[in-house]
């Protein structure tokens, strides 16, 4: 699960403060001598454009990830996926349903498999800290890890 936040650490420094500050007065700027503010919920959708396509022009915009796991060759296993699902249902012919079937079973595997890898360097890293009596950091790997497997149970529909 991606979306979407501001990565205001960016926004300490003074130049790129300004620059947003400029970027998001021509853009409000703009947006005035275009409208007529008939449609409120309109003209906050508006708004709330402006301020992430400024945030994005001067590289403030990031993508908030639930799964510190899942890089950019997941997305490229994950769009091949949606590539042959696409192609199933333009044409549903024996081919493409074979080519699906190919396809998912291997990213499951792949996904299940990295994972794996990264919750046991996360467990092995909590280890370390506690063998190096590094209480900050390890209850801090355990907050994060804990964190990991709620927002999983939640993704999967389980609620406690």
């Amino acid at each position: 699960m991606m979306g979407e936040r501001h990565n205001l650490r960016n926004m300490y420094e003074l130049e790129v403060r300004k620059h947003y500050q400029i970027e998001i007065t021509n853009r409000f700027a703009a947006f005035e001598n275009s409208s007529d503010g008939k449609d409120v919920n309109r003209v906050w959708e508006n708004i709330k454009e402006d301020k992430k396509y400024s945030a994005k022009s001067l590289g403030l915009h990031e993508l908030k990830q639930h799964k510190p796991w899942f890089d950019e060759e997941c997305l490229g296993f994950l769009d091949q996926r949606k590539q042959a699902k696409l192609q199933w249902v333009q044409d549903p012919y024996q081919s493409n349903i074979d080519n699906l079937n190919d396809v998912r079973p291997g990213l499951i595997r792949y996904f299940r498999n990295k994972k794996k890898k990264y919750l046991r360097a996360k467990f092995e890293e909590i280890t370390t800290n506690n063998k190096v009596k590094n209480i900050r950091v390890m209850y801090k790997g355990i907050k994060t890890l804990i964190k990991v497997t709620i927002l999983e149970l939640i993704s999967k529909g389980c609620k406690e």
